[in-house]
């Protein structure tokens, strides 16, 4: 299934200082100030290349996006 995802922008709550890539549905969905929008995936993986384009230290949230977590 298609979603929704979104690069978190501040890097202060992680304890490894990555951008995390998140849904639009997860608990922890950043702030308007602190996301941004990385598109329209059908998994976390493509998220993941795609918020590699803007960061190199970039990780799954543990919560809503697990299978690309590698904290």
């Amino acid at each position: 299934m298609s979603q929704s995802y979104y690069l978190n922008e501040d890097t202060s709550q992680n304890p490894n200082n990555d951008h995390e890539v998140h849904t639009s549905d997860c608990i922890w969905f950043p702030s308007l100030s602190n996301r941004t929008y990385l598109g329209v995936f059908n998994n976390c993986f493509d998220a993941m290349v795609k918020a590699k384009t803007h960061y190199s230290n970039v990780d799954g949230c543990k919560t809503c996006c697990s299978e690309c977590n590698h904290d």
